[in-house]
């Protein structure tokens, strides 16, 4: 586990950037109250085994322990990069997204399914979205009770949503909490 270098940093700040905008400092800045130390830690980046890991300085310092080949996981993992070098989040990263969401989406009860199972947020899903999306921007999509369902990137603008046919893609698909069974036998 060793932490990030600069173009490893800058391109998963900027797929984090998509999705929480000016938040990514709060997510940084967060104080970690783990451990047995009095004084709070903060939260860090470190990369171990292609996967990166959002994880408090303070179990980072005790993880050192352990030899490398023995550490499975520490902290939450919020992405791998692919063997082209891409940077992609993971679903693990839901809660970080959600709690520091820039854009929102919210589906309808009947629509939930279609989602979870994979496919992307169509118009006559919605329930809600939020205001000045543009097209390409990162996306949370949650349930009507505001439970966090996945994320994706948006396929239209805000505006260019209340034009479009009920067919047409608003979100298109990146994750969801339905990859937990649909991938079960590679977990």
């Amino acid at each position: 586990m060793r932490p990030l270098d600069e173009t490893e940093t800058s391109v998963v700040f900027e797929k984090l950037f998509k999705f929480v905008g000016n938040n990514l400092k709060n997510m940084v800045e967060n104080p970690s109250h783990e451990g047995p130390d009095s004084n709070p830690s903060r939260y860090c980046f470190r990369l171990h085994k292609n996967k990166i890991f959002y994880t408090s300085e303070s179990l980072v310092k005790r993880a050192t322990n352990i030899a490398r080949p023995n550490l499975v996981t520490v902290g939450t993992c919020i992405g791998k990069y692919t063997h082209g070098g891409n940077f992609r989040l993971t679903v693990q990263a839901l809660n970080l997204l959600a709690a520091n969401a820039k854009h929102k989406v919210w589906l309808k009860p009947q629509s939930e399914m279609s989602f979870l199972y994979g496919n992307h947020v169509l118009k006559s899903a919605l329930g809600r979205i939020t205001e000045n999306i543009v097209a390409g921007d990162g996306v949370v999509v949650f349930s009507m009770a505001d439970v966090p369902l996945g994320f994706g990137v948006a396929a239209k603008s805000t505006q260019d949503c209340r034009k479009l046919d009920p067919n047409g893609i608003v979100v298109l698909h990146q994750g969801d909490v339905g990859e937990y069974l649909r991938m079960e036998d590679d977990l």
